[in-house]
């Protein structure tokens, strides 16, 4: 089996930030995780309304508990969590699906420059895809691959596993439980100047 968490050469890396850029998504290498934290705390101001989305690397960056806890921002999470779907499910659809800032990780990035995000719900997807007045992902370098089919077998080959350990753990799901990449977002190009940023972190870090 392909090794999907290795660091990529600094030629592969300086060519996916390029392609990225051409297609008008905000690229930007940060060295580590921490100076990658402060990067995205940096861009988003006090008081902004942020959905943090489910992500093993904002978690591990401690960046979803900064946004939710600290009281510096809006946290759409909590507002979103609060509302009760069988009577608020419309409320809870509009909240999450345009918020003014996103933030979040990707599960592969092309070296020609197209994002790849998989989801077993979808909820994240529409405010990634136009929903969101600001979108910044936040990547380690190890999820770059050559190109969309192998960004897909990524998700099926290493990300789903490990993905569906991770949901049995977190909500106590039965073990015989297992996620599935049901719904596919692919970015290809950004046509609102400004609005997509992706931040690549030269360590692993995330699935």
């Amino acid at each position: 089996m392909k090794a999907w968490n290795t660091q990529p050469s600094r030629d592969r890396v300086e060519r996916t930030l390029a392609a990225l850029r051409a297609n008008g998504i905000e690229a930007t290498l940060a060295a580590t995780s921490t100076d990658a934290r402060e990067m995205v705390l940096e861009m988003i101001p006090a008081g902004a309304e942020v959905y943090t989305m489910t992500s093993v690397t904002l978690d591990e960056m401690g960046l979803s508990r900064e946004i939710n806890d600290s009281g510096r921002y809006s946290g759409v999470r909590k507002a979103l969590f609060a509302l009760d779907p069988k009577v608020q499910g419309r409320e809870q659809r509009k909240l999450g699906a345009a918020p003014d800032w996103a933030l979040g990780s990707v599960h592969a990035v092309t070296e020609t420059g197209t994002l790849l995000i998989a989801s077993r719900t979808g909820s994240q997807l529409p405010a990634y895809a136009f929903g969101a007045g600001t979108v910044i992902w936040v990547a380690g370098t190890q999820k770059i691959v050559k190109d969309v089919e192998e960004g897909l077998r990524r998700v099926e080959e290493y990300l789903v596993d490990r993905e569906s350990a991770r949901a049995r753990e977190a909500y106590g799901l039965p073990a015989e439980f297992r996620t599935a990449p049901n719904k596919v977002l692919l970015i290809n190009r950004e046509t609102q100047p400004g609005r997509a940023r992706l931040i690549l972190v030269s360590e692993a870090v995330g699935l």
